[in-house]
C-alpha cells in the first residue's frame, strides 16, 4: 500500500505552522505548538490514533493571545489529513468511539464525506472556566475542532456528557476519542475496492 504521509507548511502574518502526518503510523508525536495544554492534547490524538505526528511553529502572535495559533494548528492538521488520504480509495469513512473520564464521558462521531462540518454539543461544561497557565477556553477547543473538520472534509459530530469538573477532564476524553474514531474511519477495508461513495468521489 502507498505510504499515506503528508507534509503541511502554512505561514501567514499571525502564524508559521508546519504537520508532518504518517497516517500509519505507530503513535510517535513531536508536538511543540507553544500552547503546552494543546500539545498534551494533540499527543494523546496521536497516540490513540497510532498517527506518526509531528508539528512545530515559527514565528506565532503568542504574545497576542492563543487564538490564531489554535485555531491554524487545527487547520494545517485538517489539510495534512486530507492530503495524506488522497482520493480516498478503500477506507472506511466512518468512526465511532466514546471514552471515559471518570464521570465525563467524551464521544466523537465522523464521516469523511468532503463536506466540513462541526457540531458540539456538552452537558456540564462550567461557564468561563479556563487552563489556567495559558488561559486555554473551551471555545478555542471549538475553533479548533472546526479548523480541522472544515479542512479534512469531515462531518465531526462531539459530545461531552457530565463535564461538571475542570476543562482539562473534559477534553481529555474528547481527544482520545477523535484519536480513535479517526483511525477507525481512516483504516483501509480490504473489500472495498474504490471510493467509499456511491458517488464514486470523495471531495
Amino acid at each position: 500500500m502507498k505510504k499515506r504521509t503528508a507534509a503541511v507548511k502554512r505561514a501567514t502574518r499571525e502564524t508559521d505552522i508546519t504537520v508532518k502526518l504518517n497516517v500509519d503510523g505507530s503513535g510517535k508525536s513531536r508536538i511543540k505548538t507553544g500552547i503546552g495544554f494543546l500539545d498534551h492534547m494533540l499527543e494523546l490524538f496521536a497516540f490513540w490514533g497510532f498517527f506518526d505526528l509531528e508539528i512545530s511553529t515559527g514565528t506565532c502572535d503568542l504574545k497576542v493571545d492563543i487564538h490564531h495559533t489554535n485555531e491554524d494548528i487545527g487547520i494545517v492538521l485538517g489539510q495534512a489529513f486530507k492530503k495524506a488520504l488522497g482520493d480516498k480509495k478503500g477506507i472506511r469513512r466512518f468512526g465511532f468511539a466514546g471514552v471515559p473520564m471518570e464521570e465525563v464521558v467524551g464521544k466523537a462521531v465522523l464521516d469523511i464525506n468532503g463536506r466540513g462540518f462541526l457540531d458540539i454539543k456538552t452537558t456540564g461544561i462550567p461557564v468561563g472556566r479556563i487552563i489556567p497557565s495559558e488561559g486555554y477556553r473551551f471555545e478555542y477547543a471549538e475553533h479548533f475542532f472546526d479548523g480541522l473538520a472544515k479542512h479534512l472534509g469531515m462531518n465531526l459530530n462531539i459530545r461531552i456528557e457530565n463535564a461538571n469538573r475542570d476543562l482539562h477532564a473534559a477534553l481529555e476524553p474528547v481527544f482520545k476519542a477523535l484519536g480513535l474514531a479517526l483511525d477507525q474511519a481512516t483504516q483501509i477495508d480490504p473489500r472495498r475496492k474504490g471510493v467509499p461513495s456511491t458517488k464514486g468521489v470523495i471531495d
